[in-house]
């Protein structure tokens, strides 16, 4: 049974009425634990999961973050993120992908000074139940922009575009001369191409391959705002999507480890001998596996709570508006990247020493547990943690907060 199997049967059960954000969450608990018994087949096969984001959809999780007044969760971000740590749990690319879309979709929010375009792509985005990805990663060639009568023409192509497939619609930044355009894009529109291309070891998931636009009309309403002069300073506001796409990383890497001591614990009691000097009957009487456990457990909730710290940091500089000031934004964007270097460091520790609990016969190759610390490893290269220590050093050491960029 599939989990949005599980999800209509639920709704179909007699249950005692519950809050929409009691409901968000037990439903991504119950996607979550799907995804722990499908985990190791998913990882082997490494497919798009259009599947599980039309769970994703069908649960109501994409849009747990948009107003109640249009349909939303009315969530705010602290538990958004901790919705993306659940969901990590389970299969860490779907954490990933999650966290992605709340960023990607909730970017208008705060990027938009013409209120009522954030408002209309919040309508649709709840009516439709779409997913949102993103092309605008610096650090690829650019896409270019060029002028055909009333409509634009794009091209080019970006290496690694999270939810190239799964996206309905999808965030892009092209150059035009001596300026550059924020669009959001529909993926069904002719021109637009996603390939088979990610082939990672970890992330299986996350369908993160490359993309390319080939003559892709635009028109002057897939502009998410005015055409702006290259280099020019964007809004304070508009700068939260770097911190708050960092708490996302430091969500699904945590969740990701807590699923691999879940599963390292259950294969402990289930499956794992005990030492033939242990003197114990059982391996979950082993003193050692009991320390190791109870020090994994521990510093992972240390790690969860400095996310939580953090989420609440950047959500209260959110708040602020319009009003928030630079120095705000800097000193919240700090608590993100203190989470990041901790998690990055406690997650590949965890999903990596996992299998001292236990012990040979889980490496296995069927048993897929690897993928917790591949899955760990190759995202958290995304972008270097010792330049994240680095901010937070100069930050504690200087009073110096980092200048807003897509990395800080």
């Amino acid at each position: 049974m599939t989990a949005l199997h599980l999800l209509k049967e639920r709704d179909q059960s007699p249950t005692q009425p519950t809050s929409q954000r009691e409901d968000l969450f037990a439903r991504a608990a119950a996607i979550s634990a799907d995804l722990v018994r499908r985990g190791a087949k998913l990882d082997a096969e490494g497919r798009p999961p259009l599947e599980d984001i039309t769970t994703l959809k069908a649960a109501g999780l994409l849009t747990a973050l948009h107003p109640t007044e249009i349909g939303g969760g009315g969530l705010d971000w602290i538990d958004g993120l901790r919705l993306v740590r659940i969901l990590a749990r389970g299969e860490s690319s779907i954490g990933q992908l999650l966290g992605y879309h709340y960023v990607n979709s909730q970017y208008p929010y705060w990027a938009v000074s013409e209120s009522q375009k954030a408002h209309d792509l919040g309508v649709e985005t709840v009516q439709k139940s779409l997913y949102w990805g993103a092309a605008v990663n610096p650090r690829d060639p650019g896409l270019t922009l060029t002028k055909r009568g009333d409509q634009y023409l794009l091209n080019g192509r970006k290496t690694f575009s999270t939810g190239a497939h799964v996206s309905d619609r999808i965030n892009a930044n092209a150059a035009y001369r001596n300026q550059v355009a924020n669009l959001v894009l529909p993926t069904d529109r002719a021109g637009y191409i996603a390939y088979d291309d990610w082939d990672n070891i970890g992330q299986r998931l996350s369908d993160s391959g490359s993309v390319e636009f080939k003559d892709y009309v635009v028109y002057e309403s897939d502009f998410l705002f005015p055409l702006v002069e290259k280099g020019a300073a964007p809004t304070v506001l508009a700068t939260f999507n770097t911190p708050l796409i960092q708490l996302v990383f430091v969500n699904f890497y945590i969740g990701t480890a807590e699923g691999a001591l879940s599963a390292a614990t259950d294969y402990v009691r289930t499956t794992t001998r005990p030492w033939v000097t242990s003197g114990v009957a059982t391996a979950s009487e082993d003193p050692y596996i009991l320390e190791r456990i109870g020090e994994f457990r521990a510093t992972l909730k240390a790690s969860a709570a400095l996310a939580d710290a953090a989420a609440h940091a950047v959500q209260a500089a959110l708040s602020r508006g319009r009003n928030v000031t630079e120095r705000e934004r800097g000193e919240a964007a700090i608590e993100a990247y203190t989470a990041k270097v901790n998690a990055t460091h406690v997650s590949l520790d965890v999903t990596s020493r996992v299998f001292e609990l236990m012990g040979a016969r889980a490496t296995a190759s069927h048993y897929r547990f690897d993928r917790y610390w591949r899955n760990v490893r190759t995202h958290t290269l995304h972008d270097p943690v010792f330049y994240k220590a680095r901010e937070v050093g100069d930050f504690a050491l200087n009073g110096r907060v980092p200048e807003p960029s897509l990395y800080s």
